[in-house]
């Protein structure tokens, strides 16, 4: 898609970006603990996709030593499949490779096909299942994990 931005999220982001995550999850995170995010956890870092200064979707990670554990990655539903995931998880990759993490993980749901193939596509492998993980509806997560070297994609 043209005209989208990628950059670091900030606290003045965290309206918007429930917004992204209401309208993503059946069990949204909330305002206050994006808030949290922003401004106590030092090892979280987010980024947003901008259309026309509106958000309209970002990525979470936490940088835990050496590796990165993906948080949540979400798009509103209506610039879905555009490519706006693939440049988050762009951003994302070249990121942690800047601070010379050595993986990436996350979960992901079994029957979320396309987030898996997003995923495949940045080299992340189905390494397990998490029985009942998420809370909604008790569905089954595979563990995704990406070994990240300091070649290029």
């Amino acid at each position: 898609m043209a005209d989208i931005q990628i950059r670091r999220m900030n606290w003045l982001d965290v309206d918007e970006v429930t917004k992204v995550e209401e309208a993503s999850f059946a069990i949204p995170w909330t305002k206050e603990a994006f808030m949290n995010e922003m401004l106590r956890n030092d090892q979280a870092i987010y980024f947003v996709a901008v259309h026309e200064r509106r958000i309209v979707g970002f990525v979470g990670v936490w940088q835990i030593v050496d590796e990165g554990h993906i948080t949540n990655i979400a798009v509103l539903p209506e610039y879905r499949g555009q490519g706006i995931g693939n440049l988050l998880l762009t951003q994302l990759v070249e990121f942690a490779r800047s601070k010379s993490l050595a993986a990436l993980t996350l979960e992901v749901r079994v029957s979320n096909i396309g987030a898996q193939k997003l995923y495949e596509q940045f080299g992340f492998e189905n390494a397990g299942r998490r029985k009942r993980y998420y809370q909604d509806n008790n569905e089954d997560a595979y563990i995704y994990w990406a070994k990240l070297g300091s070649e290029s994609e």
